[in-house]
């Protein structure tokens, strides 16, 4: 006989296909044995139908294509014998799915033998449907299998319940129709039908509220019967696991309490008495007890509230977290997640084994119980926790240093209870782990000892103790290296010392070894080196005695190959060698920083600042200068005109710098690059006569009231009537020798003696409603000062109240700060912002501005958000 004909039997071609060597040589045979078969099929051989469809269903789970014998399992199915319909029917699950167009020719005979009289074949047929039936098979033949659920064969009826599964969940409009039979299945001795009739009824309850309510008020009782009999029947061979009697029926009962008690007092008071025995009663020596356990937990915390079951529930999973088990550990922590929404307190008492499972070697069971310490943090045992998850960071391993370092950063500075322990800890944190620090982290700590002025002294020595023993922590070095520009003199002279601390000798030579140091070593990186250098600018002027050696640091970076770093030490260079006399005015210490803005972010209602390259718009403090952006225009969907704005580098770089505006329109191109140009090198030294750099300016500008007098020369530098700098009047003379060596008194505003503008309403909302008042300076209609009035609608106290504005690129805006931060109610008080609009299009085009306001009412962060296109004509 031909090895490859079509009665070759089934054994014979998988031991041929076996016998390959190679993928070609199993090709090669599958390829001649498929050929054979579609020969036969032709033929319309019945005699060896079935056994060909049985090498097709092995050559389909091989991954060959077999769809070529698909009709050959229906002509298996209409066969009047069993075997052949076993081939067919299994052939049809394996061969087919609900998205076959082929499978609708195969309806009617399944329906036959719906009604057949053979258990068997009814089984066949059952068993096919529920595994691809489509929805309109499972409309056509829903009245067969709701008949066969009262067969008198009990797996019969078992399939029938698996199969209505099938149909509900393809129409679930179907399911009212199987509420009173699936009812009826509840009443069943025989385990499996009894199972398959609490899995269907638990699947009816999800889809169907009517059949929800009636399994409560019919059946729960008598499940809760079922239940306990299960849990307290005597041994039975046939359904006993481990000792326990049909774990698998515990479970699907629990799951359909888990669904009946769930919203319902009534159901959950009745099941409650039957789950404390279930609790107290399975053992957990072996699995099938275990899975019971957890089932019942799950259905305990999913029902309506019962205290003393959710604490049993919780202690029994503080039973599991110490099992030696990784997965009987890993599901407890994730159902204790659930948990502590339910019961805190509870969940409290195993916060010890929890803090274990943090240092488990299972990544997965650390790195859940992390998640679960989080949660469990409180203002109460945040110190404690805090303790526990430093000391084990110490010794944690590199790749879960990550997840350990965000959580304790999150955890300490949302439940800080005061900033010298924050700050004790974020020294800690840097100390052991600083390179997986993330920036916004130690920016805000920067924020918060800007704003501890009695911890100065004594965070920049802690600092400095922690630098000595962890050089090599990059974000711990940045740190460092700021408070020790900022605070030197404080590190030299033991200022603010407080009693916890011991007193340390540092001489200025020491303090400047560190940032030596820092700037030299190799695996520094751009950000830190700069922040070196500003930081050795600052201590020149604390530092006198040290100037010659810092001067000498600074000098070495003129030749970096990094732009960045050259141009500052050449600016820096001249600052200290060329203008002594403003220098100390130059580096004074930073301003306090806005606090407030960083707590409505670190809380949510100002949303984390990104990079604008992102589209998205930079959180900007009030009272801080706002840069122009193009990506924010985007964002804006303002037009930014860019063909029309001026072109000079030296002009955008300013702007950028001093969100000033240094190009009017009225000027032509040409003169606008040469004017740019030519303040830019005043500002950066390297024309006559010299000016500080534009970096220093920004320090200079950001300090105070003394912005408005230093705009106010920037703007006279730039203004249209300004005389060049090769021939400069007596006036402009004076106020360049202001600039370069010393501050005057700040120029008063004069009056606004023009014309008048009308308010008008920028933002109203049923809460809060905002109000522009206009008003120009003298000779300089491309500036408008707006005065902007806050008025609270509601009967709400408003604090933590922060406005923000932003602009097209044509547009320049300087905001003064608030005049407050709380917003008294119903409309008893305001709050008053001045903002400065410089427009470089001044009659061509009109202002717009988009707004966004920020506030805290009734413990809640509120945002909302404006864009104001009514202004006034001739602004």
């Amino acid at each position: 006989m031909n090895p490859f004909s079509s009665g070759t039997r089934l054994r014979d071609m998988i031991r041929a296909i076996r016998a390959c060597k190679t993928a070609a040589e199993e090709r090669a045979v599958v390829r001649k044995e498929c050929a054979s078969i579609r020969a036969a099929i032709s033929e319309d051989d019945p005699d060896y139908r079935h056994r060909n469809l049985a090498k097709l269903m092995f050559i389909h789970m091989l991954g060959y294509p077999t769809h070529f014998g698909q009709m050959e399992c229906l002509k298996l199915i209409a066969s009047p014998g069993f075997p052949e319909k076993r081939i067919g029917y299994l052939g049809l699950m394996l061969l087919l799915d609900e998205r076959q167009e082929v499978l609708m020719l195969v309806t009617n005979s399944i329906k036959q033998d719906l009604n057949q009289t053979n258990q068997y074949i009814v089984g066949l047929a059952l068993c096919a449907l529920g595994n691809i039936c489509s929805a309109e098979m499972a409309r056509d033949l829903a009245p067969e299998v709701e008949r066969l659920l009262q067969f008198r064969d009990p797996n019969v009826r078992k399939k029938a319940a698996l199969c209505t599964i099938r149909i509900i969940k393809k129409v679930p409009d179907l399911a009212e129709n199987f509420i009173n039979p699936a009812a009826a299945l509840l009443k069943e001795k025989h385990h499996g039908v009894l199972l398959t009739g609490v899995q269907l009824c638990t699947e009816i309850c999800k889809v169907s509220t009517e059949a929800l309510e009636y399994l409560r008020k019919k059946c729960i009782t008598g499940l809760v019967k079922v239940l306990r009999d299960l849990t307290n029947s005597p041994y039975a061979p046939e359904y006993d696991i481990s000792g326990i009697t049909d774990p698998f029926l515990h479970i699907r009962l629990l799951k359909l309490f888990h669904v009946l008690g769930h919203g319902d007092a009534d159901a959950s008071d009745t099941m409650s008495d039957i789950l404390a025995q279930v609790a107290t009663k399975t053992e957990t020596n072996k699995n099938a007890g275990n899975a019971i356990l957890y089932e019942c937990v799950a259905t305990i915390l999913s029902i309506e509230d019962n205290g003393g079951l959710r604490v049993l529930a919780v202690n029994i999973l503080g039973r599991f977290l110490s099992s030696r088990d990784n997965n009987i550990r890993y599901v407890a922590l994730n159902m204790l997640m659930k948990a502590i929404a339910l019961d805190s307190q509870a969940v409290q008492r195993h916060r010890a084994t929890i803090l274990e499972c943090v240092k488990d070697p299972d990544a997965s069971i650390r790195k859940r119980a992390l998640e679960l310490v989080y949660l469990l943090v409180n203002e109460s045992n945040v110190k404690p926790l805090t303790k526990e998850l430093v000391d084990y960071l110490e010794v944690s391993e590199a790749e879960f240093k990550g997840d350990l370092t965000a959580k304790i950063c999150s955890i300490v500075e949302k439940f800080s209870p005061e900033k010298i322990w924050y700050i004790d800890q974020m020294v800690k944190v840097l100390t052991q782990a600083g390179n997986y620090v993330k920036d916004e982290v130690w920016h805000a700590l920067i924020i918060v000892i800007t704003n501890a002025p009695n911890l100065h002294g004594y965070t920049v020595r802690a600092l400095y103790k922690a630098v000595q023993t962890a050089g090599g922590q990059e974000t711990l070095v940045r740190v460092a290296v700021w408070c020790i520009g900022e605070y030197g003199e404080m590190l030299v002279g033991n200022s603010g010392m407080l009693d916890v601390e011991e007193r340390i000798n540092v001489t200025e030579a020491d303090a400047v070894d560190v940032i030596e140091t820092a700037i030299r070593c190799h695996s520094s990186d751009l950000t830190t080196r700069a922040m070196c250098l500003i930081a050795l600018l600052k201590l020149s002027s604390r530092y006198p005695s040290c100037t010659k050696r810092i001067n000498d640091i600074i000098l070495q970076q003129k030749g970096s190959l990094v732009l960045e770093l050259q141009q500052r030490a050449i600016e820096f260079n001249s600052i200290i060698e060329r203008h002594e006399k403003i220098r100390s005015a130059l580096v004074e210490r930073m301003p306090v920083l806005d606090e407030a803005t960083y707590s409505g972010r670190r809380a949510g209602s100002v949303p984390a600042a990104v990079s604008t390259s992102q589209g998205a718009l930079p959180k900007i403090p009030n009272g801080v200068v706002k840069p122009a952006s193009a990506a924010l225009v985007d964002l804006l969907d303002l037009s930014s005109d860019a063909d029309q704005a001026p072109s000079s580098s030296g002009g955008d770089y300013l702007q950028d710098l001093l969100g000033v505006d240094l190009a009017p329109a009225s000027q032509g191109t040409n003169q606008t690059d040469k004017r740019g140009a030519d303040v830019l090198l005043d500002l950066l030294s390297i024309g006559a006569p010299p000016a500080q750099s534009s970096s220093s300016m920004l320090d200079m500008l950001s300090s105070g009231q003394d912005n408005k007098s230093a705009v106010g020369m920037l703007d006279n530098l730039a203004s249209p009537s300004a005389p060049s700098a090769q021939a400069s009047s007596p006036g402009a003379s004076s106020s360049m020798m202001d600039l370069l060596d010393g501050f005057g008194p700040s120029p008063s505003v004069p009056e606004t003696n023009g014309p008048t503008y009308p308010s008008i309403v920028a933002f109203e909302s049923n809460s809060l409603k905002i109000t522009y008042k206009f008003s120009k300076e003298p000779g300089n209609p491309q500036t408008t000062i707006i005065e902007a009035q806050f008025v609270n609608k509601s009967p709400d106290i408003y604090s933590n109240f922060v406005f923000q504005a932003a602009v097209p690129k044509f547009l320049q805006l300087h905001m003064d700060p608030a005049s407050g931060n709380i917003l008294p109610e119903s409309g008893n008080g305001s709050i008053t912002q001045k903002l400065r609009v410089s427009n470089s299009q001044h009659g061509k085009k009109s202002l717009v501005m988009r707004m966004r306001i920020s506030y805290k009412a009734n413990d809640k962060d509120v945002l909302e958000e404006g864009q104001v296109n009514n202004f006034p004509r001739g602004l």
